[in-house]
């Protein structure tokens, strides 16, 4: 049976996701660091690309708020929100980031939100193996991705890739979390198919 306490205190934080400045407990990586001498365009690189870091927390939180709903096993939601709590740290180093260069946040941050609420919701429901697993897969990938922008940053910006660094080694904890709690491997199409939806986002924010 759906709690429904979880269900507005998951509106409440969705709310909160969407338009309140996000907290972090632990230091921004790399805020003692000095700004590198970007030019215009590395600036503008470097912004696109936290854009779509701080898209995809945006989707991260909805993600964990709507498997942690439907999950049918108590100690599963409590580690799912616990996982969400602590990706609302790299919402916050990511917006902060953003501000930094004198870039902004996506445009489409609400429909990324409401379409990943919906697909955890949906994967939640089916069984918390398959909930665990989706969500050990979506770390994966955004681990491969977090990898390829450090590939991508420009490297006198030493401050975007600190905070790109220390994400990138807490996907893979919450990842091997998903497994240990009895993650189901997902079928070949499900990858690819959450792949190419990947793309799709991060192809639209980069730009808006």
């Amino acid at each position: 049976m759906i709690d429904i306490d979880r269900i507005i205190t998951g509106f409440d934080r969705g709310l909160r996701t969407l338009f309140a400045p996000a907290a972090s407990l632990r230091p921004q990586p790399g805020e003692d660091m000095p700004e590198g001498a970007l030019s215009r365009e590395e600036k503008r690189l470097s912004a696109a690309l936290m854009r779509i870091n701080h898209s995809g927390e945006i989707c991260a939180q909805a993600l964990y708020q709507g498997q942690a709903m439907t999950a049918k096993n108590r100690e599963i939601a409590h580690s799912l929100e616990r996982a969400s709590w602590e990706e609302t740290e790299h919402l916050c180093w990511t917006e902060n980031r953003i501000k930094e260069l004198g870039g902004r946040k996506s445009l489409f941050n609400p429909l990324w939100y409401a379409g990943s609420l919906a697909i955890g919701a949906g994967v939640g429901l089916i069984g918390d193996r398959w909930n665990l697993g989706f969500l050990a897969e979506t770390e994966r990938q955004v681990e491969r991705h977090l990898a390829g922008h450090l590939e991508r940053l420009p490297l006198a910006d030493l401050k975007s890739r600190a905070v790109v660094e220390q994400m990138k080694y807490d996907e893979v904890q919450h990842a091997s979390m998903a497994v240990s709690l009895g993650g189901a491997e997902l079928p070949f199409p499900a990858r690819v198919l959450m792949k190419l939806s990947s793309k799709a986002m991060t192809g639209i924010t980069y730009w808006v």
